[in-house]
């Protein structure tokens, strides 16, 4: 956990964040909690009589535990090699630039809707988005075994938000195209993710080097188990979803 938050600063931020709003609003429902929920939710009639910050802020609120942990998990999977690969700033430009374009969009299409619509998705399917630009245009960052699981992940993304009831399907959407067309420029002069590139860092100063060479001697884990384990992590964000469509 502690590399973890080392290496991938704004991912870890971003679900203590999440955590800690469903914690305050939703588990303690703290009056100052619940404020902050009815000031900052997206409310289409509150964007039209100039209250702009809200299409920002719903994309730090969950509606329950559920759409929290799915969330933050989505993010835990998908967020960290873009987060290498980008840097923090244009990750930062990614996902809050997809986020504020489904909030946008959700707005544009019902100005004065009287609904609220809460949730990261939006700026989670711009990070999907920016993934399956690169397995298009951009192969050279991506192998052809994630490549597949990204697309995987997007096709039953696609068909879960017109299947589950109460999701804000514009966000999704325009959250995906946003996060796609901005992939190009987000793109430009990066490297393909590599955990060795962690290792790297953390050995900086120490005069124990790693030695790359040493996993030609022996296999610490059996052939395939890595696919194995993309798998299983596929089931559970399935079975997450459904669980929080019956919750």
């Amino acid at each position: 956990m502690k590399d973890f938050i080392r290496f991938y600063p704004i991912v870890s931020t971003l679900v203590i964040i999440h955590l800690a709003l469903w914690f305050f609003i939703n588990f303690l429902q703290l009056p100052i909690g619940l404020r902050f929920f009815q000031w900052g939710a997206g409310y289409n009639l509150g964007i039209h009589n100039g209250e702009y910050w809200r299409l920002v802020t719903p994309i730090f609120l969950h509606g329950d535990f559920m759409h929290a942990l799915f969330n933050s998990f989505s993010l835990v999977l998908f967020g960290p090699a873009l987060e290498q690969m980008l840097g923090k700033f244009k990750f930062l430009v990614a996902y809050f630039a997809a986020g504020i374009i489904g909030n946008l969009a959700t707005y544009l299409i019902e100005p004065t809707a009287f609904y609220s619509h809460i949730g990261a998705s939006g700026a989670i399917f711009g990070l999907f988005g920016v993934y399956v630009y690169m397995v298009l245009f951009r192969k050279d960052l991506i192998d052809q075994a994630n490549a597949q699981i990204v697309m995987v992940i997007s096709i039953i993304g696609l068909i879960m938000t017109f299947l589950r009831p109460g999701i804000n399907i514009y966000a999704h959407i325009f959250g995906f195209i946003g996060g796609f067309a901005l992939a190009r420029i987000l793109l430009s002069n990066v490297k393909p993710f590599s955990p060795w590139r962690n290792q790297s860092n953390r050995n900086d100063g120490n005069p124990v080097q790693f030695n790359s060479n040493r996993w030609n001697k022996r296999r610490v884990l059996p052939r395939g188990t890595g696919k194995t384990a993309i798998w299983i992590v596929l089931g559970i964000l399935v079975l997450l979803g459904i669980m929080s469509r019956i919750l």
